[in-house]
């Protein structure tokens, strides 16, 4: 009633709804640039963490380094030439002088000032030297300074020798720059393919409606963000999921709206009349839908990590306008423009039941048990690779598959270096930092341990510590070696293990520490909704598990594609990054489970519709799915290309969190709304209309009782006849 109600306030106020948008939409193309570089891409605080802390201590007392791996200078000489020799050594030290004086750099360590032999490889004919210059504000730190160090590396370079820079902070830079479409080309892309799409569902110039609504939204959406940059910190990466996200999520919205409407049409309804019948249905599904979109997000809020929270409020925003831009404007819309739009409004007819939509849900029907168990099967599968899920950074390798800084890393590696010195340990000693030295050479597995007595590495009381170590962080040696040397300095008073690694440990146990409350939080709130939506208790608690089960798989396929690699090398080339970066997952089950369930609620709630006017629960799930699983198949698609364009940016961190939302929508719509949900709609039978009495009056709706007896008889005799005709 409250849906018709506003329903009705619209259509009577079309010209103040449409200039009100009008002006919003005017003011969100404003927005979008200040909006956009009022974001911020810092990842990493997180207030009262000890490995933060200590990275802060050191940021304040040393000006650089803590938080940011190095940039390492590699110097490969010429046949006959070691670093042992003294001109050698004289010719470095003149070359690392000038370097740190062109570019700022206030700390470095390299085997001419510290004598340390891990820095030396192949011979003495490699050797390898850590640089701290200026960092900015913005990831990659080093990405303002690493041009002038590269430029100062090859002027000071002494005859016969080679001087090259990598690093992880050189090879993310590098990986930045490549080539690859920005915000706006992406979302162009993206749009294209979703316009194709819809007019492949509409057949009419009626297809454009879904896709203004979508840069409407999108739009308001950027207006609001610019809002919350005012107060909070929002990542980059919210615009890149304003932009493509809410262009998918926005024209799902609108589409579902949109074929209602056009249903209702096709039955002899008037525009206006179609309109309210479309907004008491589908925009019934779309509100809950967006709701159970903005949970999922609105709880990363009651995570304790800054960047994390203003990702959540920067999302919970998309499905929020996408929802109010689905129930105001496009009803103006539908009832003005919608019948010049869409001449054709009668849909096709099913000729042959036996094909499409109403003959796949016929067979998972009849079979529900033999889908279910096929459909079942896969998913078991991918949720193995799940006890293989490593969190940290990836392997230096994967983070650029080419490039001046990926050559020189494998120059590295190729002399005996191992990948993970790209990568320090850093201690942070109050007083005398000897005993903390002495423990950890003592260690296995350590390659190098720089101590400078320099002012550079010792200032107001404190030393700094930098350890080596040849294996990354990602992998399980090379986390091992690195828990050695955590433990061999624990009792130490006045030590503080610092650096990225330590910083990671934070996040993880800030993060997960955290996901039980977030995910029961997240779970009962988005159940509570489904039953009020769908007045039922076992379909809702379906949903939610099926969800779950959605996002686990996902994880799965992540690990196997990513971690082990296997997407990675067949489709851009890169290596297997060894772990999933601490932040993916997590954003990755925030967004996928609340997208997962607008379809899960586009076709639960017109099964509920459907058996409320059949009491037939076959015949309910079958004309369910068969009215909209091409709706689903078509958002999916929508929403997968929009994900496609998303992976396209630079960047392995972005890639892979696009591709796990992309191939996640995929499994979703396909494996489970199209096969497992009709099939234990089925299996469930009368159960699955059950809803209390009591319950039902505490969610203020009417209750639903059980199957009645007349109803499971006619389930046991239907024919399971289709309609004459079906809404694509």
């Amino acid at each position: 009633m409250v849906l018709l109600a506003l329903t009705r306030w619209v259509l009577r106020h079309r010209r103040l709804v449409l200039l009100a948008w009008l002006a919003l939409t005017v003011a969100g193309a404003v927005a979008v640039t200040p909006a956009t570089q009022a974001m911020t891409s810092d990842f990493g605080a997180l207030p009262g963490r000890p490995g933060y802390e200590a990275n802060q201590r050191i940021l304040r007392t040393y000006g650089d380094g803590g938080a940011t791996d190095p940039l390492v200078l590699v110097v490969q000489l010429p046949a006959g030439a070691t670093v042992d020799q003294p001109a050698v050594r004289a010719e470095l030290a003149e070359a690392f002088a000038r370097i740190a004086a062109a570019t700022g750099t206030t700390r470095l360590a390299s085997y001419v000032d510290t004598g340390d032999p891990g820095l030396v490889a192949a011979g003495g004919r490699t050797t390898l030297a850590l640089l701290y210059p200026p960092a900015g504000e913005q990831f990659p730190v080093y990405a303002r300074s690493l041009p002038a160090v590269e430029r100062a590396a090859a002027e000071a370079t002494p005859p016969g020798m080679t001087m090259a820079v990598t690093g992880t902070e050189a090879l993310f830079a590098q990986s930045s720059d490549a080539t690859g479409p920005g915000l706006l080309a992406e979302t162009v892309v993206a749009g294209l393919g979703a316009l194709l799409v819809l007019a492949l569902v509409f057949g009419s110039v009626l297809a454009l409606l879904p896709l203004v609504m979508a840069a409407v939204a999108v739009l308001v959406t950027f207006l609001a963000v610019w809002g919350l940059t005012g107060v909070t910190e929002v990542s980059f990466v919210v615009q890149f999921l304003v932009g493509l996200i809410g262009l998918g999520v926005a024209i799902d919205y609108a589409l579902l709206i949109t074929t209602r409407w056009r249903e209702e049409r096709a039955e002899g309804a008037d525009p206006v009349t179609a309109v309210e019948r479309a907004m008491t249905t589908a925009g019934a599904a779309v509100v809950f839908s967006g709701v159970t979109v903005a949970v999922g997000l609105a709880a990363l809020i009651a995570i304790p990590v800054p960047f994390l929270r203003g990702m959540g409020l920067g999302g919970l925003l998309i499905p929020l306008v996408s929802v109010l831009v689905a129930v105001t404007l496009l009803p103006v819309l539908l009832a003005t423009l919608g019948p010049r739009l869409d001449r054709r409004p009668r849909p096709r007819a099913a000729t042959d039941r036996r094909w499409g939509w109403h003959g796949w849900a016929s067979q998972v029907v009849r079979r529900p048990a033999l889908f279910a168990l096929a459909a079942t099967l896969p998913l078991a599968a991918l949720l193995l690779p799940l006890r293989d899920l490593r969190l940290g950074a990836p392997e230096p390798a994967s983070i650029a598959a080419s490039g001046p800084a990926r050559e020189t890393l494998d120059a590295l590696t190729a002399a005996g270096v191992g990948p993970g010195v790209l990568s320090p340990e850093y201690l942070l000693v109050d007083g005398d930092p000897a005993a903390a030295l002495t423990r950890i050479r003592a260690g296995a597995g350590v390659r190098a341990v720089l101590a400078p007595a320099t002012p550079a590495w010792r200032r107001d009381g404190t030393a700094l510590v930098a350890v080596l170590i040849d294996e990354p962080p990602a992998t399980a040696t090379g986390r091992a070696t690195r828990d050695r040397v955590r433990a061999a300095v624990a009792d130490l008073d006045g030590t503080h293990p610092a650096g990225p690694s330590a910083q990671t440990r934070d996040f993880v146990d800030a993060v997960y520490g955290s996901a039980p409350l977030v995910l029961t939080l997240i779970v009962v709130l988005t159940f509570l909704l489904l039953v009020r939506a769908f007045r039922s208790l076992v379909l809702a608690l379906k949903a939610v598990l099926l969800a779950l089960l959605s996002v686990a798989a996902t994880l799965g396929l992540l690990v196997l594609a990513w971690q082990d690699g296997h997407l990675a090398r067949a489709v851009w080339g890169i290596d297997a990054t060894g772990a999933l970066t601490e932040w993916v997952p997590v954003m990755v089950f925030a967004f996928l489970f609340g997208l997962s369930m607008d379809y899960e609620v586009f076709i639960l709630a017109r099964v509920r519709e459907e058996y409320d006017q059949t009491r037939s629960t076959p015949r309910a799930a079958v004309l369910g799915l068969a009215r909209t699983g091409r709706l689903v198949t078509s958002a999916a698609l929508i929403l997968f290309l929009a994900f496609a364009s998303l992976a396209a940016t630079p960047g392995t961190e972005v890639k892979i969190f696009a591709t796990a939302l992309g191939l996640g929508i995929l499994i979703d719509a396909t494996v489970i709304r199209a096969v497992l949900v009709p099939a234990l709609v089925v299996l469930f039978g009368r159960s699955n209309w059950w809803l209390p009495a009591w319950l039902a009056r505490l969610l203020l709706i009417r209750p639903s009782p059980a199957e009645p007896p007349a109803a499971a008889r006619e389930r046991r005799r239907c024919t399971l006849r289709p309609p004459a005709t079906l809404t694509p």
